[in-house]
């Protein structure tokens, strides 16, 4: 059972960004084009310059031979997503140490995994993709595509945290409220929130406890024919 280490608790005021150590935007993409689908997750360097997005969607469409039409599409949804990260920008959010119920919940190829943990939304220095490689080595799972979906899928539910925040401080600044609302958010998941510092104590950590054991990873490996069958039918819906 991996457990998180907690220090004394902290907030801060800072300009928007992941809250996460590397600064990379979640991304997906989901595109068909005369009844071809492309489908992908991946994380992207907000700083990297816009023609390497160009130079990404036509080499994957070489590489995996689809037709040209798709690169304008791609580059479409591509650069859609990094404006709106870009949007964010410059804004303030406040970081406080919460931890708060992150879910993954994927299927891989023919790997599904699904878990439940707590995060703490507030350590600026967390690692996305080092917590999906140590899941995958614990959990035994050798399909190299696992680990980066893991991450993009926490990236995702922390992104939307972030964006959150930023919005809440902004209203929060129209309305001459004298405090503005740290993490603060009407969506399920961000009204889950605990302060860490108070539920645990300064010297306390981050487990599965009482409940929590019905929330320990659960993997199923199915045959490659079977996923394949899976695949089919979704490319039919």
């Amino acid at each position: 059972m991996k457990t998180v280490s907690l220090g004394a608790p902290r907030s801060s005021t800072v300009k928007f960004r992941m809250p996460t150590r590397d600064n990379l935007v979640p991304i997906r993409v989901d595109i068909e084009v005369d009844g071809q689908r492309y489908r992908d997750a991946f994380t992207w360097n907000p700083r990297d310059p816009d023609s390497e997005v160009i130079t990404f969607a036509k080499r994957t469409a070489k590489e995996l031979k689809l037709p040209a039409t798709f690169v304008p599409q791609m580059l479409q949804s591509i650069q859609g997503q990094l404006a709106e990260f870009r949007s964010y920008e410059g804004q303030e959010m406040q970081v406080k140490e919460k931890i708060m119920p992150l879910k993954i919940d994927l299927r891989v190829n023919n790997t599904t995994i699904r878990d439940q943990f707590l995060w703490d939304i507030g350590n600026l220095e967390s690692d996305p993709e080092e917590f999906a490689r140590t899941l995958c080595d614990d959990l035994n799972i050798t399909d190299p595509e696992v680990g980066p979906a893991i991450a993009v899928c926490i990236r995702e539910q922390l992104y939307e945290i972030a964006s959150q925040t930023v919005s809440a401080m902004r209203e929060a600044k129209m309305s001459k409220k004298r405090r503005a609302p740290e993490f603060a958010s009407n969506s399920k998941a961000m009204n889950n929130a605990v302060d860490m510092f108070k539920y645990f104590g300064s010297k306390g950590s981050v487990i599965r406890k009482k409940e929590w054991y019905l929330y320990e990873p659960v993997v199923d490996v199915v045959p490659k024919e079977e996923a394949a069958v899976v695949d089919a039918k979704e490319q039919l819906k």
